[in-house]
């Protein structure tokens, strides 16, 4: 019995590798499903760490609905990083909806990062986006706020290499802005808010998306600020604070130029009383010199007299300049 014992255990190993690598009951399910897949080739997923459950599960899923797919595909589909089950449930989804798509298509959505499956769906049965508030501002000043609900369905054709729901939300907003921002007056835009429906959804901003925008609702609508109001009180206020500037500046030249004419007549008149201290200099030496007599000098005081005489008569108050 001892001797006996090492070989059972061996046994049952060696039957148990042999089951792991070669999945009978596996392949015998395949074979009842219909599903094409010999043993050999599991025995190959097995060595090359593919599930072969995984594989056949989905094998037999895509046979059962008709669908032209091996379990070659499946395996290579597995082994480039994709989800197998995904893309064959996406497959039957469209199979059912009679929307035109391949395994290829599938497995390039698949391995581009994108839900197949959810985008499938989504073609199915449309997706509301409600845009946030997109503020714009009408030709007479008044800023209206508005909000949009789109409705879109997936473009399985664009689905590799097409941009999202931002970008869809993105070109809406910039539609809304620029219709709104053409309009001649708010009114006309709060009488009929369709218009900017109509103008959006036809500049085609679902080219290059991975979207068919199907229609721009607008879901509300309001009155902002008067921008234009705004805009000409800080006009105002700025041509105020320039006028004033311009005023000081003015202002201080003419304090500059008061001072220079000032410090001018200042100096006038240290000149002048400097000529005047030097008159009694040159009449003394007129006296000296013989240039000058006495009775010349009575004249002169004379003059002076009379002329003193005559400015104070000529002013009403009787004071001499």
């Amino acid at each position: 019995m001892p001797t006996i014992l090492p070989f059972i255990i061996g046994g049952v190993v060696l039957l148990f590798v042999f089951l792991y690598f070669v999945p009978v009951g596996l392949w015998v399910t395949a074979q009842v499903s219909g599903a094409r897949v010999g043993i050999v080739q599991l025995i190959v997923m097995r060595i090359r760490k593919v599930p072969p459950s995984l594989i056949v599960n989905a094998l037999i899923n895509a046979n059962k609905a008709g669908l032209p797919v091996t379990a070659n595909d499946l395996e290579t589909h597995f082994m480039a990083g994709g989800n197998v089950n995904n893309v064959v449930k996406a497959l039957i989804s469209a199979d059912k909806a009679n929307i035109p798509l391949d395994f290829n298509m599938a497995a390039a959505i698949d391995l581009a990062g994108r839900d197949v499956a959810d985008a499938v769906q989504l073609s199915v049965n449309p997706r509301v986006i409600n845009t946030p508030p997109v503020a714009a501002v009408a030709k007479d000043g008044i800023q209206l706020i508005a909000k949009a609900r789109v409705t879109v369905r997936a473009n399985i054709a664009q689905l590799v290499g097409g941009a999202g729901e931002d970008t869809i939300l993105a070109r809406v907003g910039e539609g809304i802005v620029t219709t709104i921002g053409s309009a001649t007056s708010h009114k006309a835009v709060l009488e009929n808010p369709d218009m900017i429906s109509k103008t959006v959804l036809a500049k085609g901003l679902d080219a290059g998306t991975a979207f068919e925008i199907l229609s721009i609702d607008i879901a509300d609508i309001d009155i902002g600020k008067n921008i234009g109001a705004e805009l000409q009180t800080d006009q105002a206020e700025a041509d105020l604070k320039v006028a004033n500037a311009k005023a000081e500046e003015r202002r201080a030249m003419a304090v500059a130029e008061e001072q220079e004419m000032k410090a001018k007549a200042q100096d006038a008149r240290a000149l002048v009383i400097l000529a005047e201290a030097e008159v009694p200099k040159a009449m003394a030496e007129a006296f000296r010199s013989g240039n000058m007599g006495i009775m010349d000098y009575y004249k002169m005081k004379n003059i002076e007299a009379d002329t003193g005489m005559r400015d104070s008569i000529s002013k009403p108050d009787g004071k001499k300049k």
